[in-house]
């Protein structure tokens, strides 16, 4: 495991152990009652981290009427223009992200660093393919996970150049397999919280596979702090796919676990509509159970034994069973409400 250097951002602390979940708000920037409702229902689903693109001056707004409707960090989105920076901070921002290249001089770069020792607010230094610096595109000639890292690494020197330490690290690709890479680079050289994530990853489909390998497999070995699952659909389908990332790496444990059969010739019930209307109905509770829905009784009570309630199939009737233990038998039409009012009563 890394040692990570534990930094604040408002009430969370980043290298305590819990990976943080992390959106952006998808809503146009002049749409403040817009973004305010997006921002409530995220956080509601379980956004743990929110970032808002501040795009100009008038987006600045944003920032207080946000805040005075959610209680998670606001990361404010800054790209070219260090001013920006500088008045999100005047108006409570609680985290800045930008790519300390962009920004322009050393000077201005130093006036946002400044700003945000002030108020102890912690910057991310957000790196991807699209931004490599010239310099380092010569060096590499084109993209690799190694011309990411020097990159990060050339940004991370700009802040500590100027005695900033509360930095956290995002190194992201539309490459899945760069994206690993470079992330267990940097892990290597630095001991500052890395924000996961597969950038432009597409649909919500291709969108979650991406992200579940990329992320996934760097959280299975250590890796990351913090983790946005980057998807072209509704924002709160991030915070429900981290969510279960999360819970199929064991990582998180406030949600029920599901899992089912994926059905065979053996099968006599309607078992897949039956495990999407329980998990549907279900899938929101805090209970730190696993939920198992068999198709017959070679994977239930046998193979799922260690689940705390599940039921198996039979011929239009199903058994309950709890810890492999069958409690009862049910009939085809009652199993899902039968199901669900045991789970309830847990």
């Amino acid at each position: 495991m890394r040692n990570v250097k534990k930094i604040k951002l408002k009430d969370i602390t980043f290298g305590d152990g819990k990976i943080y979940i992390q959106s952006m708000l998808n809503i146009p920037s002049e749409d403040i009652e817009g973004n305010i409702k997006q921002a409530i229902e995220l956080e509601k689903a379980g956004c743990e981290i929110l970032r808002v693109a501040i795009p100009d001056d008038e987006s600045i707004a944003l920032i207080k009427k946000i805040k005075e409707n959610i209680s998670i960090p606001l990361v404010a989105d800054i790209h070219f223009d260090y001013r920006l920076a500088l008045k999100s901070i005047e108006n409570g921002i609680d985290k800045i992200r930008i790519n300390p290249g962009n920004i322009g001089s050393e000077d201005k770069i130093k006036q946002v660093v400044d700003a945000c020792k002030s108020k102890n607010i912690p910057i991310r230094i957000g790196v991807n393919s699209g931004s490599l610096e010239k310099h380092i595109l010569e060096k590499y000639k084109k993209p690799t996970a190694e011309a990411l890292v020097e990159s990060a690494l050339y940004h991370v020197n700009l802040l500590e150049k100027f005695n900033f330490h509360d930095i956290i690290i995002s190194i992201k690709s539309s490459n899945v397999s760069r994206m690993i890479k470079s992330y267990e680079l940097i892990a290597e050289k630095v001991s500052y919280p890395l924000h996961l994530g597969v950038t432009e990853a597409g649909t919500e489909r291709m969108g979650l596979i991406k992200s579940s390998i990329g992320i996934g497999s760097l959280l299975a070995n250590g890796i990351g702090e913090t983790i946005r699952v980057s998807l072209t659909a509704d924002p709160v389908k991030e915070i429900l796919a981290a969510n279960d990332i999360l819970l199929a790496l064991h990582l998180k444990n406030d949600r029920i676990k599901f899992i089912s059969c994926p059905t065979c010739g053996r099968t006599k019930i309607d078992l897949i509509s039956l495990a999407n209307k329980v998990e549907k109905q279900l899938g929101h509770i805090k209970k730190n159970i696993t939920v198992a829905i068999m198709g017959c009784v070679v994977n239930g009570p046998g193979e799922a034994k260690e689940a705390d309630i599940g039921i198996a199939g039979g011929v239009g009737c199903a058994v309950l069973f709890k810890k492999g233990k069958v409690i009862k038998k049910i009939q085809e039409k009652d199993i899902a409400d039968e199901l669900i009012s045991e789970i309830e009563k847990m």
